[in-house]
């Protein structure tokens, strides 16, 4: 399911979720930049599993490198070498790896994310509550995947566990705003209005099978799916319990759509620059 859009408007101007996405996109750009034959980004601020518990020790990550058969054909294959040392303290790198993204897909997949929840869960935790919250996320999504994946030398890098937490808090704060979905449904694909409760709460089983499927195996897929179990859960709980003790400022009201049916999604009173 991807969303398109929510149906919850803002009190203020979402500064600080602009800041983390334009942040996270001159990483990006930045690690594109990064001149040929120098390490990369990626091996010197992303979360190396076996480097954070062993710091001192010296990790062998994987990487393709081109080869020439005998044949005189080129090709692709698997290798190992060692990382370049860390830019800094080998733990800061449990939030440093949040800013970096493996491909634009990778990267606009979560800003796009970011940007339809995160702007309402701002409005509620406040600028600074809310820039705190997002990066302590990222962090504990980090420390999960680390737990569940003590001696991986495989980088982990990209901002989803702490989207997801931005999602976990979403799902307490705003459970019956509705998204605006495309759902691939068999061979179709459809738009559909879903109550933010069930888009979130599929969303959540999904990464929670996948993550139970891939215990044990080598980084299924490239997707660290425990950060994004650790991320969500932690934001689930940091927004009820804030909530609880009066912490958050009150809720936006949701509006309500003109019509429920599918392919049809207006509302109502809605400044256009909050589309």
């Amino acid at each position: 399911m991807f969303p398109i859009k929510d149906n919850i408007p803002t009190r203020e101007r979402p500064v600080i979720n602009i800041a983390l996405i334009v942040v996270t996109v001159l990483a990006f750009l930045a690690q594109l930049g990064t001149p040929e034959g120098a390490p990369s980004l990626v091996e010197r601020y992303g979360m190396i599993p076996a480097r954070v518990t062993s710091p001192d020790a010296v990790v062998e990550i994987p990487e393709y490198a081109l080869v020439r058969y005998p044949d005189g054909r080129v090709g692709r294959e698997l290798v190992s070498k060692p990382a370049a040392p860390a830019s800094v303290p080998t733990w800061l790198t449990l939030l440093t790896c949040v800013f970096l993204h493996g491909g634009w897909l990778h990267l606009l997949g979560n800003m796009w994310f970011l940007w339809i929840f995160g702007d309402n869960v701002e409005d509620c935790f406040g600028k600074l509550g809310y820039l705190a919250f997002y990066l302590l996320g990222g962090v504990f999504a980090s420390v999960t995947h680390l737990v569940t994946n003590l001696g991986s030398s495989i980088p982990t890098i990209g901002a989803s566990g702490a989207v997801a937490a931005v999602m976990g808090a979403y799902f307490v704060l705003y459970p019956r705003a509705k998204v605006l979905a495309i759902v691939p449904i068999f061979f179709f694909i459809q738009m559909l209005v879903l109550p933010a409760s069930w888009f979130l709460g599929v969303w959540f089983l999904l990464q929670l099978m996948q993550g139970s499927f891939s215990m044990g195996t080598v980084a299924s897929a490239g997707v660290a799916w425990w950060a994004h179990i650790g991320g969500f859960a932690m934001g689930y709980v940091a927004a009820r319990v804030l909530e609880k003790r009066h912490r958050l400022k009150p809720r936006v009201e949701v509006l309500a759509p003109d019509t429920e049916r599918t392919g049809s999604y207006r509302f109502r009173a809605r400044p256009p620059r909050e589309w």
